[in-house]
């Protein structure tokens, strides 16, 4: 049973590992690729939360938004194949953010073609934010081993 819960902690986190690693080797002098996806998401991001919350988010640089990601990823992925809860958090916190941001469905109508491919992408980040949860939930629940004490018996006179 323990190499098959090993065997499930390396294919779960070779998603994020490898896809921290392609992002790794694309990331340039303006963060690649991924940083000129992300932009736009972010600026609509923030002026909803702007909009809806009437906060002000403070300005960051994609660029640094993408090695944020990519280290999540990585350090959590190694973790968490190793069975760290900390690799979960990691991992959970960047499925928080880049779900939300990504995957903006609410942005869009109903009707329209991307809002189903958003959508179904969004619930599918979910599903790996639950899976991440159980796994946070289960390495809780097990008790953790106590040593054994000798105990002492008590001699009658």
């Amino acid at each position: 049973m323990a190499f098959a819960s090993f065997l499930g902690r390396v294919l779960f986190a070779s998603v994020f590992i490898l896809s921290a690693y392609q992002e790794f080797n694309e990331y340039g002098l303006d963060g690649g690729p991924a940083a000129k996806a992300l932009g736009p998401k972010y600026d609509a991001f923030a002026k909803r939360v702007q909009s809806q919350l009437t906060m002000q988010l403070p300005d960051i640089e994609v660029k640094h938004l993408v090695t944020a990601a990519i280290a999540l990823k990585g350090f959590g992925g190694i973790l968490f194949i190793f069975g760290s809860s900390l690799g979960a958090f990691l991992l959970l916190l960047h499925q928080l953010v880049a779900t939300t941001i990504l995957y903006d469905f609410y942005n869009y109508d109903s009707e329209e073609k991307e809002f189903a491919q958003l959508f179904i992408k969004f619930t599918q980040n979910m599903a790996l934010f639950g899976a991440l949860l159980f796994f946070i939930g289960m390495k809780n629940s097990i008790p953790r081993r106590q040593s054994k004490k000798k105990v002492s018996k008590t001699k009658t006179v």
